[in-house]
């Protein structure tokens, strides 16, 4: 049996831009770092950042575009791949990326009033903002009332 799974949460370290294909698929390339931290044997705090690169396609790719943002943070799941390319200088060159497969964004979309607008950081957003407020235990929440 082989398992081919990465699962992160980090921050996004670029604006995300979505673009197509020439096919017409929707496509995204998000910079995600993660952080890691601990005691070396003196007793100093150590602290490293890792940096991944990470391959969104069709309605995950649209989402990301319409919700994400610098410095948020996110949850990804997918699984590594590594691709190949001949360069103009006729050398053979790789990268490998996670294509993400499942997103969780986990920093809230908020204004300086702390109402949810989606994509509040987009110009121009003509979405209403739909207020914040407390859900008593007894209450369900309908899928229809997710924003997004």
């Amino acid at each position: 049996m082989d398992l081919n799974k990465v699962q992160l949460i980090g921050n996004i370290t670029q604006d995300v831009e979505l673009k197509q294909t020439p096919n017409g698929q929707n496509v995204t390339t998000i910079s995600i770092a993660t952080n890691r931290n601990w005691t070396d044997s003196s007793g100093n705090r150590q602290e490293q950042a890792e940096f991944h690169n990470v391959v969104l396609w069709w309605k995950l790719a649209e989402i990301a575009g319409q919700y994400l943002s610098k410095w948020k943070k996110v949850y990804i799941e997918g699984r590594l791949q590594t691709r190949s390319w001949e360069a103009q200088d006729w050398t053979k060159r790789y990268r490998t990326e996670i294509v993400g497969e499942n997103m969780i964004m986990l920093s809230p979309n908020t204004n300086s009033w702390g109402d949810f607008t989606p994509n509040s950081s987009t110009p121009g957003n003509t979405t209403p903002a739909v207020k914040k407020t407390n859900i008593k235990e007894e209450e369900e929440i309908s899928i229809d009332d997710l924003p997004f």
